[in-house]
């Protein structure tokens, strides 16, 4: 990665304003976090800064308050279970600016470690307020971005902060970028893409940009639907967005390219899609008009499997199923398994694919787990991601402009 990052800075007694992702999944009834994952990610930046003195200001979003204060979406929560991790007390502030705040981050000592309250409570952070980003920037003496997951939105706490503070990155932004970087650059052949999930337009860009790389797109998931009825198949109930006439292209892209698309030939089928619904495994010919596909079937699994055992490299972003579902969760229970055990380089799409291997205790047999779905794909899109790009370069090192 060619950006500066908190080694190449001097952090001991200096305020460090890091911009983390501690979006974690909640249980809505007890209010306890499901997968910590996104939190132990930020460890490696977090002891850098404390062992070498820092007084680290850490700010994050939690869920979508739309620019109100929400109880239940409070960060308290995160600083609980940091502040085990860390085995140090981390406090957590009544918001993120204003009076109470600053004095918060004045009385901080070297190696203190602070969180401050939801940014996403004040609606200036998604609508990326210059006067919201200044008011947080002067809390700080230099901003880290450790926010993958969020580095592809132009929010205040995302690119605003580096009008005002000398902007690097973290330790694990750092990984993601060289980790996805891979990828693109250098990947072992034959190189795989797993793909599922719902929508074929979230991964137009990326299709459209590896194509020439790739050995092999294989797609299941909600996605798979579309790409049937592009081949002419009947996909009944089955939910497909409006990308027929892309799926279409991509097919005829991935022929001419030389690429083999996978698709099912056989699915898993229900009326409706509730944990008491019938399933039946079929052939993608034979699809009633009262059914829709909620996972891929036995015959799929056992050839989806077969094509990755030749992969060298795998990226895998989406679901083969409704994974929600336990009886119509094998698809991607299978997939996950696979790729634990392939004699391969493994890299794993962030958003719900990252929060289904850790679910079932296989993040540590993959090469990579991504803490960012939509920002991994826009990266593996060849786009910018706009809170990457405004960090300092290595080579030029351009000072922020704005005033505190």
């Amino acid at each position: 990665m060619d950006k500066l990052t908190i080694r190449d800075v001097e952090v001991n007694g200096k305020r460090v304003l890091v911009r983390v992702d501690f979006n974690v999944p909640l249980d809505y009834i007890t209010g306890d976090i499901t997968d910590d994952s996104r939190i132990k990610a930020t460890l490696p930046t977090i002891d850098y800064l404390t062992e070498n003195g820092a007084r680290v200001i850490l700010c994050s979003h939690l869920g979508r308050p739309g620019g109100k204060v929400v109880d239940e979406l409070s960060l308290a929560v995160v600083a609980k279970r940091l502040s085990q991790i860390l085995r140090q007390t981390v406090e957590i502030t009544g918001d993120c600016v204003g009076p109470e705040v600053e004095e918060k981050v004045a009385g901080l000592k070297n190696g203190d470690v602070l969180l401050l309250e939801n940014l996403r409570f004040h609606d200036e952070e998604e609508k990326g307020s210059t006067s919201f980003a200044r008011a947080l920037s002067r809390l700080g003496d230099i901003f880290v971005n450790d926010a993958f997951g969020t580095s592809h939105r132009s929010h205040a706490s995302i690119v605003g902060f580096t009008r005002y503070l000398p902007a690097v990155s973290g330790l694990l932004l750092e990984k993601e970028i060289n980790s996805l970087g891979s990828v693109l650059e250098n990947p072992l052949h034959p190189f795989g893409v797993l793909l599922g999930g719902a929508k074929v337009s979230d991964k137009v860009g990326m299709l459209d940009n590896i194509m020439d790389k790739v050995d092999s797109i294989i797609i299941g998931g909600g996605m798979a639907a579309t790409f049937l009825k592009a081949k002419s198949y009947d996909v009944e109930l089955s939910l497909i967005d409006d990308s027929v006439d892309t799926a279409v292209d991509l097919i005829e892209k991935a022929s001419n390219n030389g690429v083999q698309l996978i698709l099912p030939d056989d699915i898993l089928v229900a009326g409706k899609i509730s944990n008491r619904a019938r399933v039946k495994n079929i052939s993608i010919e034979d699809i009633p008009k009262d059914k829709r596909i909620v996972d891929i079937g036995a015959l799929t699994i056992s050839n989806f499997t077969k094509e990755l055992e030749k992969c060298r490299t795998v990226f895998w972003n989406g679901p083969m199923g409704i994974y929600e579902i336990a009886r119509v969760s094998e698809g991607t229970r299978a997939m996950a398994n696979n790729l634990a055990n392939l004699n391969a380089t493994t890299i794993i799409g962030g958003g719900s694919t990252a929060e289904i291997v850790t679910e079932m205790k296989l993040a540590e047999k993959m090469t990579f787990v991504s803490t960012g779905g939509g920002a991994s794909l826009r990266f593996l899109s060849g786009e910018t991601l706009p809170g990457v790009e405004v960090l300092l370069d290595k080579k030029t090192a351009i000072k922020p402009t704005g005033s505190l």
